[in-house]
């Protein structure tokens, strides 16, 4: 009969700490999930769409050619 204690003492230990370790990753995963829905809702004002960075650049490097065309224009000879 001691035997039996000792086997359902141990067995309740290892269920406590399985209990006690899925609790703690149940947490952890909620917490997760409610960072990703905030950064789901911060990401897009933070930073800017490939499509826009790239319209932005075209405008910028039509800037700089124009100016570049005014510079070889105005070479001294």
């Amino acid at each position: 009969m001691e035997m039996q204690n000792i086997i359902d003492l141990s067995l309740g230990v290892a269920m406590a700490i399985t209990g006690w370790f899925a609790r703690e990753m149940w947490s952890a995963v909620k917490e997760l999930k409610l960072d990703l829905s905030k950064l789901r809702e911060d990401l897009p004002s933070t930073y800017i769409f490939k499509d826009d960075y790239r319209s932005d650049m075209r405008d910028i490097k039509d800037m700089l050619n124009k100016i570049f065309d005014k510079l070889d224009g105005k070479q001294d000879k």
